[in-house]
C-alpha cells in the first residue's frame, strides 16, 4: 500500500473517524451496535462506543481490536480498524480461520473528540479497572510532585521545574516518568488519575465483553495506543496476567520482540488497573493472550509536557485566552498523532501484521509438551 492510500483510512476529527468506521462496516455488510455517550463532542456530534463483530456468533476464538482507550490516541487505532474492515484479503483470512473479530471503535469517544487523553471524568481509562470495593492504591511520590506536575501557572514556573528536576536527579528521567504515569487515585485534577469509581467507558466495555466474549474459549486482544517509543515503531507490549505460559504464548504468536513492563523491557512502565482486567472478570472461561500495540510519536519529554499543559488548561480555563487554548489543544493532538503519510503507512503495515499473527495464533494447535 502506498503512503497516499494509507492516509485515506485516517481522519482529522473524531466525527470523521467515526464516519469512516461506520461506512467501512456498512460496506463490509456488518452490523454496528452503538452505545451512545451522554455528552456531545467538540463539534456537537454524537459520541459512541461503536462495536462491530465479523465472524460467527458461536466462534470458539475471538480477537478484540480496540481504539481510543486514551481518547486522542484513537486517530491511530481508528485508521487500523478502518483499513482492516476495507481489506478483503484480511477478511478472507478471518473467514477461513473461523475466528471472530470484534472491533471496539472509540472506547473513550469523549477524549477522542475533545483531543484529550482522559475520559470526561478526567480518568485514565487504562488505570480504571481496579476493585473499588477495596482500599485504593496510594502513590506517595506523585503526591509529593502533584503541584509541580500541574502547576498553578503555565508555562511552569522555575520552582515547579526544579522540583521535577530534583526528583529526576535522584531517580532518573525514566523514574520521573514512571511515577507520573503509574496512576494515582488522590488527585482528581491531576495527570493519570485512575478514578474512584468505574467510568462510563469502563462500564460500556464490560457490557461489550459480556455480550460477545462469554462463549469463546480463546480470547486475544490488540489494544492500539500511541505516544511512546521511536516515531512510527509499534512496540507489542504484553498485557494480561504475567505468567510464564501467557508470556511465552504471546511471544510465540507475535515474536520475541513482545516486551514486558514487569521485566523492564518495555518503553512503558508498570501500570495497574488495565483493560485486560475486564476480560478476566467478564470472560473467565477463556484463555487470554493480549498486547498493547504502542506506536511511537514524539520524544517522551514533549509528550509529558503536552499533557501537563492540557491538564493545566482544564484546571484553569480562565487563565488561557482562546489562542492559547487552541495551541495547547493542537499540541496535544500532535504528540499522539503524527499526521504524515509515512507514519500512517507504518502504522497500517504493523497493525495489519499483528492482527494476522493473532488470528494465526488463535487457531494454531498448542505446542507439544
Amino acid at each position: 500500500m502506498t503512503d497516499t492510500r494509507a492516509a485515506a483510512h485516517f481522519a482529522q476529527t473524531y466525527a470523521q473517524a467515526r464516519q469512516l468506521f461506520l461506512d467501512a462496516a456498512r460496506d463490509a455488510g456488518l452490523a454496528v451496535a452503538s452505545d451512545l455517550h451522554p455528552l456531545k463532542g467538540h463539534e456537537g456530534e454524537d459520541l459512541a462506543l461503536d462495536v462491530v463483530r465479523d465472524g460467527p456468533a458461536d466462534a470458539a476464538a475471538l480477537l478484540l481490536i480496540s481504539s481510543a482507550c486514551h481518547g486522542v490516541e484513537g486517530f491511530c487505532g481508528s485508521g487500523v480498524q478502518v483499513a482492516l474492515l476495507r481489506s478483503e484479503p484480511w477478511r478472507a483470512q478471518v473467514r477461513a480461520s473461523g475466528v471472530a473479530v470484534l472491533y471496539l471503535h472509540g472506547l473513550n469517544p469523549h477524549g477522542f473528540s475533545w483531543w484529550r487523553r482522559t475520559t470526561h471524568e478526567n480518568v485514565d481509562l487504562n488505570r480504571n479497572f481496579v476493585d473499588f470495593s477495596q482500599p485504593l492504591a496510594a502513590n506517595p511520590d506523585y503526591d509529593e510532585l502533584a503541584q509541580a506536575v500541574v502547576p498553578a501557572d503555565w508555562p511552569p514556573p522555575a520552582a515547579a521545574q526544579q522540583v521535577l528536576a530534583y526528583y529526576a536527579a535522584r531517580h532518573g528521567e525514566r523514574g520521573l516518568r514512571s511515577v507520573i504515569s503509574r496512576g494515582q487515585h488522590g488527585h482528581p485534577d491531576g495527570l493519570f488519575f485512575a478514578g474512584t469509581a468505574p467510568t462510563w467507558s469502563h462500564l460500556r466495555l464490560r457490557e461489550a465483553l459480556r455480550r460477545h466474549g462469554q462463549g469463546c474459549s480463546r480470547l486475544a486482544w490488540i489494544d492500539l495506543h500511541t505516544g511512546l517509543g521511536p516515531c512510527g515503531h509499534g512496540e507489542p507490549i504484553f498485557i494480561g496476567r504475567h505468567t510464564p505460559a501467557a508470556l511465552e504464548r504471546a511471544r510465540r504468536w507475535w515474536g520475541p520482540e513482545v516486551t514486558s513492563t514487569l521485566e523492564g523491557s518495555s518503553v512503558s512502565g508498570e501500570v495497574k488497573g488495565t483493560l485486560a482486567q475486564a476480560a478476566f472478570d467478564e470472560c473467565p472461561q477463556a484463555e487470554f493472550t493480549g498486547i498493547g500495540l504502542e506506536f511511537g510519536t514524539r520524544p517522551p519529554g514533549e509528550v509529558i509536557d503536552a499533557l501537563r499543559a492540557d491538564q493545566w488548561m482544564h484546571q484553569h480555563p480562565h487563565k488561557a485566552d482562546a489562542a492559547t487554548r487552541q495551541r495547547i489543544r493542537q499540541r496535544l493532538r500532535d504528540v499522539f498523532y503524527v499526521d504524515t503519510d509515512e507514519w500512517k503507512a507504518a502504522v497500517l503495515a504493523q497493525g495489519g501484521q499483528r492482527a494476522r499473527q493473532a488470528v494465526a495464533g488463535l487457531v494454531a494447535p498448542p505446542p507439544a509438551a
